[in-house]
């Protein structure tokens, strides 16, 4: 009994050992252009969302 389960230990230790060696398997993909555009645009529009909220209540809000 305790001989088959130290196999059995020994069998799953090295296909962890080999799916850590291996490559990933996916690739990691780069944004696109029009990703990073629309990101940017985001970004911007809630900028300025924050700005006209604090122009519109001078002196009682600050900007950052």
């Amino acid at each position: 009994m305790a001989n088959q389960l130290d196999k059995l230990l020994q069998s799953i230790k090295s296909k962890v050992r080999s799916l850590k060696k291996s490559k990933k398997p996916y690739m990691k993909m780069n944004k696109s252009c029009s990703v990073k555009v629309e990101i940017r645009s985001r970004n911007a529009r809630k900028l300025i969302d924050k700005t006209l909220k604090a122009a519109d209540r001078p002196g009682k809000c600050s900007l950052f």
